[in-house]
C-alpha cells in the first residue's frame, strides 16, 4: 500500500493506480508507465487488471455489481467481486468469468448500451477538466499487448514486430518483458502510445532482471564465449532509470496463492508453458504498489501542450497560408503549426529549377504525415512523385496519409502492387495523371534524374549510407526527411555529413534549399516523461561533446591532410588546408572503456555511444545491449580533456573449435564471427575459423576534428594494444574489417594495412553498396589466411568482374582490386602469340577481342599493381575526393578516365556505345583510339623484347 506522494490518499491496488495514472496523463496530454515486477503470469494477470480498470464500471442498470464491458462479447463465466473496491486485493469467484477472449464461448452475453461504455468522466481527478468528456468518451480502448505468447483478447503483436506498431496509435500498450526482452520493441512500442496513455511494461522482479539470462542474451553469446559470459549491465542500467524516472509506477505482483515472496523471486515460466491469459483461469494477483508515479503535472500542464488538447488530435484544423499553391484540404489535414510549415516547405519543389527541402524530427512529430500530405497534394496536380526509404514498411504513415487526402477528394484511379521488381507493392495513381509510389534506394539512386518522375521523397533519410543520398541529388526536386532522435538510433551522417555538402552544393550550385525542423509533438505534450525516459534508458539522444570542448585537439604527427576515416567529409576541391590551432593542444589519451568505466560515467557513456551512432546509417537499442553485455565487444576510445574524441568498437573473431568450423562449412550459421562466417561458407575456406581476429564493426572520429590524424592513430594504438610487445592479449593473428565499399573507404583501409580479401556479388538493400572484407595480419596464421584469400579473390574478380559483377562501379572495382595484396607483375603470363596480338590491337590493324584472355590479364595485372596508398592527393588517414592522375608516379602512367576505360570495356564487357557515352566520348571511335592508347601505355610498362621488336614493325 502506497500513498499518493502529492494528495497523500492511499493507493491500494493496480486497478485504482492506473484509473490514476490514467487521468493524470488525459489531464497534462502526457503518457505515464507502469511497471509490473515479478511473476509472468502475474504481471499479466495484473496487466488485464490494470486495463479493464480503465474499461468497466461497477453498479450498472441492475445494481448488481457486477462489472460488464460494454464492446465485446463476452464468456458466460461472469466474475461476481463481493466487493468492488477491493477488486485488485481479493476476488470471490462466483460461477463465471467476464474477461473474455476472441474464441470465448458466447453462452451469454451482456451488452450494456452506450451510455454505460467505461468511461473516466467521473474520476475526482478529472473534475472541471473541460476536455474530460472528449478526451475519454471513446467506446473502449484501444489496446496492443506485445509478447511471444498468444491467445490475448486484445491486439496480439510478436516482439519481432514490434515495428508494426510504428506510425500507429493505442491508449494502452503492454510489452512482456519476460522469455526474450529485445531493446529495439520496448523503443518501437513507446511511441505509439498516445497522450493520456500508458506503457505498461510486464518485467521479472526488478532486483533479480538483470541476472536473468533470456532468449535476446542468447543471441549475444557467439562462439567461442557462451550463455554464462553475457552479462546484465543493460537490464540493470534500465531499471536504475525505471525506478528514479518520474511518471513511472512500480508494483510488485506475485500469484497470491504461491508462498514465495515477489521480492528475490525470478521467473519460473518456462518457454513450452501455457500460451495466453486467456487460455487458463485466471489466479489471484497479490500486488504491491512500490513507487505511484504520480506526478503533479496541473502546473506545468498548459506549457506542456500549447497547441494541441488531447480531444483536437483530429478535429482541430488550420487555415491554409496565405499564397499557398496546396488545396486548403492539405494544409486542414495538418496537426500542429509545425506541420503546416513543412508542407508549405515542399511547394518549393513544384519549381522551377533544382530545389531541396531537407525535414528533421524527433519520432512523434508527423515528418511522414507532413510528406505524406505533400506528396498527395503533387499527385492531385498531376505530378509523379517517388518515395524511397531504408524498407517499404517505413513509408506506411506517408502512404495512409495520401490515401486519406486522395480518398476524400474521390481522386484515386487506382492502388495496388507495381508490376516490376523494383518497385515494391505500394503505388497509388490518380485520376489527374499523377501518382505516388514507393522504389527502394539502390533503383532511387539509380533512377535520380532519369525516370520522369517530378519529385523524390526520401523518407528516414538518416537511415541510408552518405554516399546513396549524394547520388539522390541528381533528382530536379528533392525532399530529404529524417529522424533525428528516435529508437532507430539513425546515423548522425546525415546531419553531420550530408547536410553540410548539401548546403554546399546549392550555394555552389543555385539549387533552392529549405530547412525545417518538426518540434511539436502530434499525439502528446511537450517534455513528456515517458519521451524523456525512454530518450535516457536507451540514450536515442547520444551524441558527441560539443565541438567548443575539443576543436583544438591536434596529433602531433599528424599528415598533412587528414580524412580522419572512414566517416570524413571530403573537401569540396578535395584541397581543404588544414585548420591553423594555435596555443597549446590538449594531450590525447589512448583509453580502454570498460563497461564498468561507461556505466560508471553518463557523459562518458553517451558520448562514446553517440560517436558509434555518428558512424554508421542505422543504430539501434539493440546495440546498446550489445556494447554493455556481449563478451566478445570491447572498446577503444582517443580522449582529450576527458571527452571521447574518437572511438572504435572491436569484436573479437574465430577461434572455433574443429565441430563448430565443420558445421559452418556445412552451412550452419554462426553469430559473432562474421569474417570467419564469409570465408567458410562462402569462399570454403574450413581451416578460415581456426585464426583469431579483432574485426573493427564501427570507427568514428568527432566531426570537428576531421582531418587531424585522429582516426589513424586509434587504429595504430590499437594494432599495437593486441600485437605489440607489451600486449597482455591472448594471441590474435589479424585484424578485420566489412564495409559497404567505396573508393574512398577501400583506400583508408589499404593505408592502415589492409589487403582485400573478398567483395559479395550482391548489393546492400539499403545502401545500394557491395560488401568488402578486408585483413590486416597480425601472425604467420594471419598471413597465410589473408594471401590464399587474396589470391582466390584475385581469380575471382578477373572472371567475375564480366559477370556477377558487371555493373560494380569502376572505381570501386579498381580500388578493391588495387587493395588485393597481390603482385600483378609476377602473376601476369602471357605467350608471344599474346604480346603480339596485343601490340596489334594497340599499334596496328588488330583489336583486342583477338585475345580477350590476354588484355584481361594484362589490364588486371596493371590494377593490382596500382598505387593508391603513395600519397597522391591522399593519406593514411581518410579520403579525399581530388582526382588521381596516374596509376602510380611514372610519366605516361593512366589516367582514372583510362582506368575506368579498361574495365568497363576489358574486364566489364560493356558495349561500347554505352561506354563512350558513360566516360564522356564523342564517339565510339574515339573511345576505341583511347583504349588502344591505354593498352599501349601498359605494353611500355610489362611489355619485354618481343613488344619492343613487334613495334618496331610498326614504327618503319
Amino acid at each position: 500500500m502506497t500513498s499518493d506522494a502529492v494528495t497523500g490518499e492511499e493507493i491500494t491496488d493496480v486497478a485504482e493506480l492506473a484509473r490514476r495514472l490514467r487521468a493524470e496523463a488525459v489531464r497534462s496530454n502526457e503518457r505515464r508507465g507502469l511497471v509490473l515486477a515479478g511473476d509472468r503470469d502475474a504481471g499479466i494477470d495484473a496487466a488485464y487488471t490494470a486495463i479493464e480498470a480503465l474499461e468497466w464500471r461497477t453498479d450498472v442498470e441492475d445494481g448488481s455489481g457486477i462489472e460488464v464491458r460494454g464492446d465485446v462479447e463476452t464468456r458466460a463465466d461472469v466474475e461476481v467481486r463481493a466487493d468492488a473496491d477491493a477488486r485488485a486485493d481479493t476476488e470471490t469467484r462466483g460461477n463465471a468469468d467476464v474477461r473474455g477472449t476472441a474464441d470465448a464461448r458466447a453462452d451469454v452475453e451482456v451488452r450494456p448500451d452506450a451510455e454505460n461504455r467505461v468511461t473516466l468522466e467521473d474520476h475526482p481527478d478529472l473534475e472541471g477538466n473541460e476536455t474530460r468528456a472528449a478526451a475519454t468518451g471513446e467506446a473502449g480502448l484501444d489496446v496492443s499487448i506485445v509478447s511471444t505468447r498468444e491467445g490475448f483478447r486484445f491486439d496480439r503483436v510478436a516482439p519481432v514486430h514490434a515495428d508494426d506498431l510504428l506510425g500507429t496509435t493505442r491508449d494502452v500498450v503492454v510489452l512482456d518483458c519476460h522469455e526474450r526482452f529485445r531493446p529495439n520493441a520496448l523503443g518501437q512500442v513507446v511511441g505509439a502510445v498516445d497522450g493520456g496513455g500508458l506503457l505498461v511494461l510486464v518485467t521479472p522482479p526488478l532486483a533479480d532482471w538483470p541476472a536473468i539470462r533470456d532468449g535476446f542474451d542468447e543471441g549475444l553469446a557467439v562462439p567461442p564465449f557462451g550463455i554464462d559470459d553475457v552479462t546484465g549491465r543493460f537490464r540493470d542500467r534500465l531499471v536504475s532509470t525505471i525506478r528514479d524516472h518520474e511518471g513511472i509506477a512500480i508494483v510488485d505482483v506475485a500469484d497470491a496463492s504461491s508462498a514465495v515472496a515477489v521480492q528475490g523471486e525470478g521467473d519460473a515460466q518456462g518457454e513450452g508453458d501455457a500460451q495466453g491469459e486467456d487460455d487458463a483461469d485466471h489466479g489471484s494477483t497479490a500486488a504491491t504498489v512500490r513507487d505511484p508515479g504520480l506526478t503533479n503535472p496541473s502546473e506545468r500542464s498548459s506549457e506542456r501542450s500549447p497547441e494541441r488538447p488531447r480531444e483536437r488530435s483530429e478535429d482541430r484544423t488550420f487555415d491554409a497560408p496565405a499564397g499557398a499553391a496546396f488545396p486548403d484540404a492539405v494544409y486542414a489535414a495538418c496537426r500542429t503549426r509545425d506541420q503546416v510549415r513543412a508542407v508549405r516547405a515542399f511547394e518549393s519543389l513544384r519549381g522551377p529549377g533544382p530545389a531541396s527541402v531537407v525535414v528533421e524530427s524527433d519520432r512523434g512529430r508527423g515528418k511522414s504525415s507532413a510528406a505524406g500530405l505533400a506528396a498527395a497534394a503533387f499527385a492531385l496536380e498531376g505530378l509523379d512523385v517517388r518515395v524511397t526509404a531504408p524498407s517499404v514498411d517505413a513509408v506506411g504513415p506517408l502512404f495512409d496519409r495520401v490515401r486519406k487526402v486522395l480518398s476524400a477528394r474521390n481522386a484515386i484511379r487506382t492502388v495496388g502492387t507495381v508490376d516490376v521488381t523494383d518497385e515494391d507493392g505500394r503505388r497509388i495513381e490518380t485520376g489527374t495523371g499523377g501518382s505516388v509510389g514507393y522504389v527502394s534506394p539502390p533503383v532511387a539512386a539509380e533512377r535520380a534524374g532519369g525516370d520522369g518522375a517530378d519529385v523524390l521523397i526520401v523518407d528516414e533519410a538518416a537511415a541510408l549510407p552518405v554516399a546513396t543520398l549524394e547520388a539522390l541529388l541528381a533528382a530536379e526536386a528533392v525532399a530529404f526527411c529524417t529522424t533525428i532522435h528516435g529508437y532507430e538510433g539513425a546515423g548522425r551522417g546525415f546531419s553531420v555529413r550530408f547536410l553540410d555538402r548539401l548546403r554546399a552544393e546549392a550555394g555552389e550550385t543555385g539549387r533552392d534549399l529549405g530547412e525545417i525542423r518538426l518540434d511539436q509533438p502530434i499525439r502528446y505534450a511537450r517534455d513528456d516523461p515517458i519521451e524523456r525516459w525512454a530518450f535516457r534508458a536507451l540514450l536515442l539522444d547520444a551524441a558527441p561533446v560539443v565541438a567548443e570542448a575539443v576543436e583544438d585537439v591536434w596529433v602531433d604527427d599528424a599528415p598533412e591532410s587528414d580524412g580522419s576515416g572512414p566517416n570524413a567529409t571530403p573537401a569540396s576541391d578535395g584541397s581543404d588546408p588544414a585548420p591553423d590551432v594555435s596555443g597549446s593542444a590538449p594531450d590525447v589519451t589512448y583509453r580502454r572503456l570498460t563497461t564498468d568505466d561507461l556505466l560508471a560515467d553518463e557523459r562518458l557513456l553517451a558520448e562514446a555511444f553517440g560517436l558509434l551512432v555518428f558512424a554508421h546509417y542505422r543504430t539501434e537499442p539493440n546495440d546498446l545491449a550489445r556494447l554493455l553485455d556481449a563478451p566478445n565487444l570491447s572498446v577503444r576510445a582517443l580522449t582529450a580533456r576527458g571527452h571521447v574524441i574518437a572511438v572504435a568498437l572491436l569484436a573479437r573473431e574465430g577461434g572455433l573449435s574443429a565441430d563448430r568450423r565443420a558445421s559452418m562449412y556445412e552451412g550452419a550459421r554462426v553469430r559473432g564471427n562474421m569474417v570467419p562466417d564469409v570465408l567458410t561458407s562462402q569462399l570454403r575456406d574450413e581451416d578460415a575459423g581456426t585464426p583469431v581476429g579483432i574485426r573493427t564493426m564501427r570507427i568514428a572520429t568527432h566531426p570537428a576534428l576531421r582531418r587531424r590524424g585522429l582516426g589513424s592513430q586509434l587504429l595504430d594504438r590499437v594494432h599495437d594494444e593486441f600485437t605489440g610487445a607489451e600486449a597482455d592479449h591472448a594471441t590474435v593473428d589479424y585484424f578485420s574489417v566489412s564495409y559497404g565499399a567505396t573508393p574512398d573507404l577501400v583506400r583508408f583501409w589499404q593505408r592502415a594495412g589492409y589487403g582485400t580479401v573478398h567483395v559479395s556479388t550482391t548489393r546492400n538493400d539499403a545502401s545500394g553498396e557491395r560488401s568488402a572484407v578486408m585483413i590486416r595480419p597480425a601472425s604467420a596464421a594471419g598471413e597465410r589466411l589473408r594471401d590464399r584469400h587474396a589470391t582466390a579473390l584475385r581469380d575471382r574478380l578477373r572472371d567475375g568482374l564480366s559477370d556477377a559483377l558487371r555493373d560494380l562501379d569502376p572505381d570501386v572495382a579498381a580500388a578493391t582490386i588495387a587493395a588485393c595484396p597481390v603482385d600483378g607483375g609476377e602473376w601476369l603470363s602471357l605467350d608471344e602469340r599474346d604480346w603480339r596480338a596485343l601490340v596489334a590491337a594497340a599499334d596496328g590493324p588488330g583489336g583486342y577481342e583477338v585475345v580477350p584472355g590476354a588484355a584481361r590479364d594484362l589490364a588486371f595485372a596493371a590494377l593490382l599493381d596500382r598505387d593508391v596508398s603513395g600519397g597522391r592527393g591522399r593519406d593514411c588517414d581518410g579520403p579525399n575526393n581530388s582526382e588521381r592522375d596516374a596509376l602510380d608516379d611514372d610519366a605516361g602512367a593512366l589516367t582514372d578516365r583510362e582506368v575506368r576505360l579498361l574495365i568497363r570495356t576489358v574486364l566489364q564487357s560493356r558495349p561500347r556505345e554505352e561506354v563512350a557515352d558513360e566516360l564522356g566520348y564523342e564517339s565510339t571511335r574515339q573511345c576505341l583510339r583511347a583504349l588502344g592508347s591505354a593498352i599501349g601505355t601498359l605494353l611500355d610498362r610489362y611489355g619485354g623484347t618481343v613488344v619492343a621488336e613487334e613495334r618496331e614493325r610498326f614504327d618503319r
